[in-house]
Formats: C-alpha cells, sequence, structure tokens
C-alpha cells in the first residue's frame, strides 16, 4: 500500500471518529440539562456527577472543540453546542467585578475558586477567538481581547518578559500558584506559556491586530529561546524568577504537542526567519520522542522519564492525540518516513486500545499494553475533548495536504 493511500485512509478514520465518536458523546452525555452547561465529571461508563465542580477550563474546551468543528462543518448541533459553552462562559466563569475567568464554579455556577490562573484565562482567549472565527459574533472577540488586556496588564512580568502562573481573584499576588497538585509551585512554566502561545496565535488570526500578533512573536521567541533545550531537543519544564530551570523531568506529550504549536505559531507571524527556527526545533523535538519516548513495539508515546531515569509507560489519551499531529507534522517537515510510520503507529495505537469502542469517547489512561487504568473517568476538571478533537482535525487537514506530495 503506498504512503498516499495511508494518508487517505489515515484522514478518513480520523474524519469517523470525529463525527461518531467523539463530537456525539460530548454533544449528548456532557450536556446538564438541570442545572445548565456541562457536567464537570463523567464516569467511565458515562454516568455524570452532578454535583461535581465544573472547571472553567472544561468548558472553554467545550467551547473550541464545537466552534472548531463547526467551522470546519457547519452542523447544526456543533453550533447549538459551542453556543450553550459561550453562553455559560460569560455568565458563570466571567469575573463581573475584577475581569477575568473563574478557575471553578459549583455544580449550580455559582464560584467556587475565583483565582486567575493565566492557564485558565488563556484558554479562554483560545476558545472565544475560535467561536469568534466561527460564528462571527462580535462579543466573543471582544471577551477575547479583554482577556488578553488582563494578562498583558496584569499577569507579565515586564522585567523578565514571562507571564506568572496565577494571581488572586483581584489580580493580587498569591503565594500558592500551583495550576495543579503534582506542579512546581513556581512562577513561570512551560505549560503556562506553552497554552498562551496557542491562544495569541488564535487570537492573531481571529483580529488581525498589531498587539496580539507582537506578542504572540515574543512568545514564540521565548519559547525557543527558553523553554526549548537546544541541546537534547525535550522542553524545560519549570524556571524561578530568574529564569533558572527547576525541573529536569522529560514530559514527552508536552515535547510533541509543542513541535507543532512553535510551527503553527511561526506560520501565522510569516517571518521566514522565525518559520526556519520553529521547523529546526519541531524536527529535533520529534526525534527526541522517538527516540527514547516511543513504544517501537506498540506505538503510541509514553507519559514521562523522571531525572533519576525512570520510565513512567503508561499512556494518557492527550499525548497520544499530540503525538500524531506532531509527527504527521515533523513528516511535512523532514519527508523522512520514520516520522510518518510513528504517527500511522501511533493512530493503530489509539483505535485499538484508547478509544473506547464500546461505551465512546477515549480512555484517560492505559498501560503500555493497552489495559484501561482503573477508575479514571470520561470528563473531569482536565479530561476534556479539545486534544482529541483537534488532532482528529488536524489529522484531516494534514493528511490531505500531504496527500498530493507522499510517495505512490
Amino acid at each position: 500500500m503506498t504512503t498516499a493511500h495511508r494518508l487517505r485512509l489515515l484522514g478518513a478514520a480520523a474524519d469517523r471518529e470525529l463525527r461518531r465518536d467523539i463530537l456525539p458523546y460530548w454533544a449528548t452525555r456532557a450536556v446538564d440539562s438541570e442545572q445548565g452547561g456541562f457536567f464537570g465529571a463523567i464516569a467511565v461508563d458515562g454516568r455524570p456527577d452532578p454535583n461535581a465542580g465544573k472547571g472553567g477550563v472544561l468548558n472553554a474546551r467545550i467551547l473550541w472543540t464545537f466552534s472548531a468543528a463547526f467551522r470546519h462543518r457547519p452542523e447544526p448541533l456543533y453550533r447549538q453546542i459551542a453556543d450553550r459553552a459561550f453562553n455559560y462562559l460569560v455568565e458563570h466563569f466571567w469575573d463581573p467585578e475584577h475581569s477575568g475567568l473563574y478557575w471553578e464554579v459549583d455544580h449550580r455556577g455559582q464560584m467556587l475558586l475565583g483565582r486567575k490562573q493565566t492557564y485558565g484565562q488563556a484558554f479562554g482567549i483560545y476558545a472565544l477567538a475560535e467561536y469568534f472565527r466561527a460564528t462571527g459574533v462580535q462579543e466573543a472577540l471582544d471577551r477575547a481581547n479583554r482577556l488578553f488586556d488582563d494578562i498583558e496588564t496584569r499577569a507579565l512580568d515586564p522585567v523578565r518578559g514571562g507571564y506568572w502562573e496565577a494571581r488572586g481573584r483581584d489580580w493580587q499576588p498569591i503565594e500558592d500558584i500551583r495550576l495543579s497538585e503534582i506542579d512546581l509551585n513556581a512562577p513561570f512554566s512551560m505549560n503556562n506559556h506553552l497554552h498562551l502561545l496557542e491562544a495569541y496565535t488564535t487570537l492573531t488570526l481571529a483580529s488581525g491586530e498589531a498587539r496580539p500578533r507582537a506578542r504572540l512573536r515574543a512568545l514564540l521567541e521565548l519559547m525557543l529561546d527558553r523553554f526549548v533545550d537546544a541541546a537534547s531537543g525535550h522542553l524545560i519544564l519549570f524556571f524561578d524568577e530568574h529564569w533558572r530551570s527547576m525541573s529536569k523531568v522529560i514530559s514527552y506529550g508536552h515535547d510533541i504537542e509543542a513541535s507543532w504549536l512553535i510551527c503553527e505559531a511561526a506560520a501565522v507571524l510569516g517571518d521566514p526567519a522565525l518559520e526556519a527556527r520553529a521547523t529546526t526545533a519541531a524536527v529535533k523535538m520529534a526525534d527526541a520522542v522517538l527516540a527514547t519516548g516511543f513504544d517501537t513495539e506498540r506505538g503510541g508515546i509514553y507519559i514521562e522519564r523522571s531525572p533519576d531515569g525512570h520510565l513512567d509507560t503508561n499512556k494518557d489519551w492527550w499525548p497520544q492525540a499530540e503525538a500524531l499531529v506532531g509527527f504527521l507534522n515533523a513528516y511535512r517537515i523532514s519527508g523522512r518516513a520514520e516520522h510518518f510510520e510513528a504517527a500511522a503507529k501511533t493512530w493503530d495505537f489509539i483505535d485499538a486500545f484508547v478509544i473506547d469502542h464500546g461505551a465512546g469517547e477515549w480512555f484517560t489512561r492505559v498501560s503500555r499494553e493497552g489495559v484501561p487504568v482503573p477508575d479514571l473517568g470520561k470528563a473531569d476538571f482536565w479530561k476534556c475533548p479539545y486534544h482529541n478533537a483537534r488532532a482528529m482535525l488536524e489529522t484531516m487537514e494534514r493528511t490531505r495536504g500531504l496527500e498530493s506530495t507522499a510517495p505512490r
């Protein structure tokens, strides 16, 4: 079978998975018809927890997903869910007193945590800008621009050039700025800056304005200069306020995700020199994941490697989704067969073990062999349709573009 034919089959499989599994699951199982918005947690068998808190990140990711799906294919249901997510975000997560988005509300939509995590504001921008691109609703772009102004005036360190992790509800400094319990209490994190990068990329596309473009350029240069380790091709995850590294953990999912997001940002900026830097870094990062984080026997990528060399061989849903896109991106740049084979083998693993073909959606985590890790739900504060739906959309688009130039 030729590479061109395999690309066509991969694109068709991604289309089916998106339209027949991912989007229908979230459009039906996640909708909270009693309290509004979407359930904050859904068990592995599809049972929702009606009393779970609702995270701003989950709501924003649902908004982004159905906005992107509607822009790709204008199905009325996709617009309906996107509208629902937009309205709930504005009515329940938007802080009318201090601006910005709350981190979490309770199941009734009342504020639980009002802190202003920069990561959460970034996903608000990402979702609102995509919703504007899909629907033309001006309020969405206006609010995305307001969040952009909030971040630039209240979360940017003008001396060191990085973005602080978090502020209190009133945007004043707080002591515990961690994104989650497993993260370091560090001023600057790769994760924060990576998702600001994707948010500013989409805002630049949506608005066409000079300020987001200028800040996107600064963010991309910061990612390439600080967060991508030129020697290893891996990301540095945490820094102190003086840009001294605080972690030697290798996160394979973030490595491969960042590899294609930096290319997307550079393409939007349209600067040949930055594009050259980004594509060179992207291939090096994909190769670094292939070298020590890719399961050559079964396909898919592992979670992480600790500083002592211990390899966590479990496979979470989101790194597999990002690996599919990242390896296709590396194949587009390099033309090397091993990059396409890594993408193809990752999809085979996803299809065989990560997608729950019985109950729908994707398992949160499976073992190296593909056995689901028990008691992990289909939706929670972090588990969402954004990674896998985006990977399907990207795969559909990228395989079409690659098919015409692939060996036949």
